[in-house]
């Protein structure tokens, strides 16, 4: 069944002087124009192609790939405002509208956005919205402390940023435990810190426990290694230069430079941490 604001798998049914037909099944055929058309298809060759409407309601396939897709979050700039709504670039000739009714709060030109992407079921027409929250939270979570998983960086609160997790769930990252920039619509890796008895989650960028601490361990070595065997920072040094050189709290900085000490890596001294050669 033919997917409309995604890729799909078509087969080639015939050829044109300006394009090609696909077959889009119950859809009929769908025409990928010659500017998109790869070097030596062929008729009965099968393209991934994405599906969408032209500016005139038809049909259309394209082998160029959007910044999302129907059903996915994205950060995406406004590029135009109209008595319709704000106009968004994703990436296809064809702009991404984020109708009136579907704007959260003002839109303005040249700024960017985290939005979903879905299909209208009236109009079949691919469009946009900053009103998340529908798409959150629908189902019951089946994580585990520790599990890594997908962040989108979505709104700052008071205590640090909102997240989506797995493009399903909230969380919620702490400003405390923030040790490199981040920025709304940012996707990354994080970690599910705790679940909490109120169904809420709490999220890290960094792994927990001794598992981090080994890690952050290689990476001070390494650190230690490009610098000639010297760093000038111990148990002394303040957190925030301990966040400026390592990106991580003085409490895992100081568990790292501890085991490292005990494994006689490391001497700790009155200026810094040196290598153990």
């Amino acid at each position: 069944m033919l997917e409309i604001g995604k890729t799909n798998n078509l087969r080639i049914v015939k050829e044109v002087d300006f394009g090609l037909y696909l077959d889009g099944g119950e859809s009929g055929e769908i025409l990928i124009p010659t500017r998109y058309v790869p070097k030596n298809a062929k008729v009965d060759e099968y393209l991934d192609v994405f599906i969408y409407h032209d500016s005139e309601d038809r049909l259309i396939a394209t082998t160029e790939t959007p910044l999302a897709q129907v059903d996915q979050f994205a950060y995406l700039k406004v590029k135009q405002l109209t008595q319709v709504g704000a106009f968004l670039e994703w990436g296809l000739m064809k702009d991404l509208l984020v109708p009136f009714r579907e704007q959260k709060y003002e839109m303005f030109n040249n700024t960017s956005y985290l939005v979903r992407v879905y299909l209208d079921k009236v109009s079949k027409r691919i469009a946009a919205t900053t009103k998340l929250d529908r798409y959150i939270d629908n189902v019951p979570y089946d994580y585990e402390e520790g599990q890594e998983v997908d962040l989108i960086i979505w709104e700052k609160t008071d205590l640090g940023y909102k997240v989506i997790i797995n493009e399903e769930h909230t969380g919620l990252l702490y400003a405390n435990e923030i040790f490199t920039p981040v920025h709304v619509g940012m996707k990354t890796k994080g970690f599910i810190k705790r679940l909490r008895e109120d169904e809420k989650i709490d999220v890290s960028l960094q792994k927990q426990g001794f598992v981090h601490v080994d890690e952050t361990s290689q990476m001070i070595l390494e650190k230690l290694k490009t610098r000639g065997g010297f760093i000038e920072a111990n148990d002394n040094t303040s957190p925030e230069s301990i966040k400026h050189m390592f990106g991580i709290s003085k409490k895992v900085f100081k568990k790292a430079i501890g085991s490292l000490y005990k494994e006689r890596l490391i001497t700790i001294e009155d200026r810094g941490i040196r290598l153990v050669k």
